[in-house]
């Protein structure tokens, strides 16, 4: 079954350029040319990725990721001319799983695409199947099932983004290992590393935010100072 795509772009050019590609791609494409439309066809149909820009009219792209990110977990890239630290920072903190800058080759955002579809459609068949034994994972007061995409914590269920998730598992399939950014960027995003240390920075930030009592103290993801970081577990 061909993959579903909402290209949240006001600019038409950009929007049919990206949208004719990703047509010939194997893609099913949908637009909407403001962040109002984009949130009335996303409740409406089911999208397996969404294309979000930032700068739009009557609801920009932060507002609309927000409002889709408090309904689903659905994978979303930012795509902007935007390309400052602080809005790739705003963007990543709150919820979206890449950001592409523009302009940016068709190439790049196909291939980012599909790596991100393939993450998420990996967790959906992983909380499908019910022959497997559940991993399920205690740490602290967190628990943690690998296969159902669960997290708790006392008792309460935390939403992760699909980079959120991986991250932690794979912190804690590699208990008290040490990772650089350069291999977490490796392991998660599953490209080369290119020293943007704000993309790691602010999805390890957002994952405290979740799951730690005091972030700014944090008990299980730890700091290692010019090295990396780890899931501490004694």
């Amino acid at each position: 079954m061909n993959n579903k795509i909402l290209i949240i772009e006001d600019d038409i050019s950009i929007s049919e350029m990206v949208k004719n590609y990703l047509i010939k791609d194997g893609f099913i494409v949908t637009a909407a040319f403001d962040g109002e439309e984009a949130i009335l066809k996303y409740l409406n149909n089911d999208f397996d990725l969404l294309l979000l820009d930032l700068m739009m009219p009557k609801l920009d792209g932060i507002e609309t990721l927000k409002i889709i990110r408090e309904k689903s977990s659905v994978p979303i890239l930012i795509m902007s001319a935007k390309d400052s630290d602080v809005d790739k920072a705003i963007g990543l903190g709150l919820g979206a799983d890449d950001y592409i800058s523009k302009p940016f080759s068709m190439i790049e955002i196909s291939a980012r695409i599909k790596a991100a579809i393939r993450r998420a459609t990996k967790y959906s068949s992983n909380n499908n199947d019910k022959k497997k034994e559940p991993q399920v994972f205690n740490v602290g007061k967190l628990t943690i099932d690998v296969d159902n995409f669960c997290v708790i914590k006392n008792e309460v269920a935390i939403q992760l983004t699909s980079k959120e998730f991986e991250i932690l598992k794979l912190f804690l399939k590699n208990p008290n290992r040490v990772f650089t950014k350069s291999q977490l960027y490796n392991f998660i995003w599953k490209d080369e590393y290119f020293g943007d240390e704000n993309v790691i920075n602010v999805h390890i930030r957002r994952l405290r935010e979740k799951i730690e009592d005091d972030p700014s103290n944090p008990q299980y993801i730890k700091t290692l100072w010019g090295i990396g970081y780890k899931l501490e577990v004694t």
